[in-house]
């Protein structure tokens, strides 16, 4: 297995998302080739503005695990985390973090700002940006063009 077949389970949770309503972001958490969590951004219907796919399967990874550090893990996630989710990461001591689309606005791993280059964080992941980034951005694209009209 890959980084682009946990890519694809990732978008699958993106999938989920878009059927609720929510903005299409879906992530996934593996430990030693195995799927620990996956999960999708569910802020709106659970009225938790913290509740981002990287979050959920964050949260859930650490009471699956026991562990409230991931030490070891990958995270898959369909859009380049935003800050809040960044530092999740941090604090969990993911080890590498594999992100599909690249976000202008609020992406934190090199688009918008490139926090995972300071210093000052005592934990910094390995990266990987842009696998499956067609597709990744193809699933919102497509969500907020049907949302504009």
């Amino acid at each position: 297995m890959n980084d682009e077949y946990f890519m694809e389970l990732a978008l699958l949770e993106a999938q989920k998302s878009k059927e609720i309503n929510e903005v299409p972001v879906g992530a996934v958490i593996v430990l030693d080739g195995q799927i620990i969590d996956r999960g999708f951004n569910q802020s709106i219907s659970s009225v938790d503005p913290t509740a981002h796919a990287e979050i959920n399967v964050i949260q859930n990874a650490a009471k699956k695990i026991g562990n409230y550090r991931l030490t070891g893990t990958t995270l898959y996630v369909t859009l380049e985390p935003c800050a809040m989710c960044y530092g999740a990461i941090i604090h969990a001591r993911i080890s590498r973090l594999v992100f599909g689309a690249h976000d202008l606005k609020t992406g934190v791993c090199g688009s918008s700002i490139e926090l995972h280059e300071q210093t000052c964080f005592n934990h910094k992941p390995e990266i990987k940006g842009g696998v499956l980034e067609d597709s990744c951005s193809l699933i919102l694209k497509k969500f907020f063009k049907d949302k504009r009209n």
